[in-house]
């Protein structure tokens, strides 16, 4: 697992916020190793639920990876509830998500206002010109991918972001567990997928080490 101590700090900080409580973090881990077994590559998920005290839920399935082709987005105003929170309230996120593949796209990119881009479905949009990656400037979920890539050597900063200026970039990305991925379209908008670009950010995100679950 990558960034196993920043998964671990998102859950305690998450549940102490929603719940009041400490996570205890050897039953998470404990859990996550129960939930793999003797599988050597799977994708874990570990939920914190309050059913009369708060519990932990880990699951293990098949690991998820990017397809391989640039992703299509198409735009959606929308914003979370607690968008810092990785929670499951998301009837209107996986709404969104279907109607985007429905019209025939890859992943839904959720604009606020003013037009401002915050995150997409289930990822982080940022943008490389070749020296420095660039977040959106909004409310949004940190991803675990995300805060690998701002531990790396790029340097890194957050403006505000629209639709119309990321065709100024040579590589638009987006990053979650599953990985990194370049993007090639957001609603009409073609962008450039910079070879030597999305190399480079490709082999920096590479480079982050795993980690055992102890």
């Amino acid at each position: 697992m990558r960034g196993l101590d920043l998964h671990l700090a998102r859950l305690t900080a998450a549940t102490g916020e929603l719940f009041g409580v400490p996570l205890d973090l050897d039953v998470v881990l404990a859990s996550a190793r129960e939930a793999l077994g003797d599988a050597r590559d799977a994708s874990v998920r570990v939920y914190v639920v309050d059913r009369d005290g708060v519990h932990v839920i880990a699951t293990a399935v098949s690991p998820h990876r990017w397809p391989g082709p640039p992703r299509a987005l198409m735009t959606a105003a929308y914003q979370r509830f607690l968008p810092h929170i990785k929670h499951l309230g998301g009837f209107p996120q996986a709404y969104l998500r279907g109607r985007a593949e429905a019209g025939g796209f890859d992943e839904v990119l959720f604009t606020g206002p003013g037009g401002l881009i915050s995150e997409a479905g289930i990822a982080n949009l940022g943008c490389f010109d070749g020296e420095r990656i660039v977040w959106p400037d909004a409310p949004m979920l940190r991803g675990i991918a995300m805060g690998l890539l701002e531990r790396g050597g790029l340097p890194f900063e957050r403006r505000p972001l629209r639709a119309a200026d990321l065709a100024a970039f040579p590589l638009v990305f987006l990053s979650n567990s599953w990985g990194v991925t370049p993007v090639g379209r957001v609603d009409d908008l073609e962008l450039k997928v910079g070879e030597d670009e999305w190399a480079r950010l490709a082999a920096d995100y590479d480079a982050t080490p795993w980690d055992a679950l102890g």
